[in-house]
């Protein structure tokens, strides 16, 4: 009787011992699966966010067994810094700040992965009653933005394709918070912004919307692609899969957006209470419309780039920045994490 009751002892034993192994089992591969990925955005949280925050809030990150967390960013040259100094493993830039960092700075080690703006969102803005219609209109004209704003250190560009010399305009260099209001107020002939930030602006100070000229780079021969989701090479190398499901879980969040981009701006309002919701609504649409949906990502699905235009884009990159051109310039985007194309299609 004692040896039965020793043996059932040892069996239930053995039983806790089993279910206690299974049970560290699982919790390691929980473990492994929730991979942390530190994001940073390239600006405050506004309309554009909406698809990575909706993402994460609808779980769709964790879905993939990844663990996000997402920051506001301070301009697309500090994202890629703060990536290139381990400071975060992805974030969301400007794919010619990626370039001009790199160029200047070969250690900087971040790759390109989902080109979200289809084109470069800058854009000169003037008042129709400075008589500035057309690009030839800027000749003699000042012009003012911040010295590290896209569309400024792009002004080569546009001069080149527009018949205008690069020094036929005077740059006056301001604070990204007074540059629509020295234009609203006629102590600028013209300004450079984002498209969907500077008209919001002008228009927020009380600018008529009839009186604003925008001439958007990409309807004047700058081929120059927008933001792209950006990534490590030592975490593209060390774990592919992590920026595959990343890349999925956006790319499902991007479609939805865009599908709604009403429910979408929810997720924004959600992390900062303080936007304006109707405004920031507007700027989602017009980045949409104007950066995201364009001809070439119906024809090759969202995130992608054409071989092609990437290598003209390049050779103006190199001509409009003084930049030397490397092979390195040439990989800063790789097209192999993104879905398979019939999940980028546009809704």
């Amino acid at each position: 009787m004692q040896q039965t009751k020793s043996s059932r002892l040892k069996r239930f034993g053995r039983g806790i011992t089993l279910l206690a192994g299974l049970g560290a089992l699982a919790l390691s591969l929980g473990a492994k699966a929730d991979t942390d990925i530190r994001f940073t955005l390239d600006w405050r949280f506004e309309g554009p966010s909406a698809p990575f925050l909706m993402a994460l809030e609808k779980g769709y990150f964790k879905d993939e067994g990844l663990n996000v967390s997402i920051d506001s960013g301070s301009g697309s040259a500090g994202a890629v810094t703060r990536l290139a100094t381990n400071a975060y493993d992805m974030g969301f830039a400007d794919y010619s700040a990626l370039t001009e960092t790199t160029a200047n700075n070969p250690g900087t080690n971040v790759t390109g992965v989902y080109m979200v703006y289809n084109a470069m969102p800058a854009a000169v803005f003037a008042l129709k009653s400075s008589g500035i219609k057309e690009p030839a209109d800027l000749k003699g004209k000042t012009l003012g933005a911040p010295v590290f704003d896209g569309g400024r250190k792009a002004w080569p560009s546009f001069a080149r394709h527009n018949g205008l010399e690069v020094g036929d305009v005077t740059w006056q260099s301001v604070e990204p918070a007074i540059r629509e209001t020295l234009l609203a107020r006629g102590q600028l002939d013209g300004i450079t912004g984002f498209y969907f930030t500077s008209l919001l602006n002008l228009e927020a100070r009380g600018v008529d919307p009839d009186d604003i000229v925008a001439l958007k780079y990409p309807d004047y021969g700058v081929e120059f692609y927008g933001n792209t989701i950006v990534a490590r090479n030592d975490l593209l190398e060390s774990n592919p899969e992590a920026v595959k499901g990343f890349l999925r879980a956006f790319n499902k969040a991007l479609q939805e957006t865009i599908a709604d981009p009403d429910s979408a701006i929810a997720y924004v309002k959600k992390r900062d209470q303080l936007i304006d919701e109707k405004l920031e609504l507007r700027r989602l649409k017009l980045a949409l419309d104007t950066n995201v949906v364009t001809d070439e990502t119906r024809a090759e699905g969202l995130g992608a780039v054409t071989e092609e235009r990437m290598q003209r884009a390049l050779a103006d990159m190199v001509a409009s920045y003084g930049l030397t051109a490397t092979p390195e310039l040439a990989a800063l985007f790789d097209s192999s994490y993104l879905p398979a194309e019939a999940e980028r299609q546009i809704p």
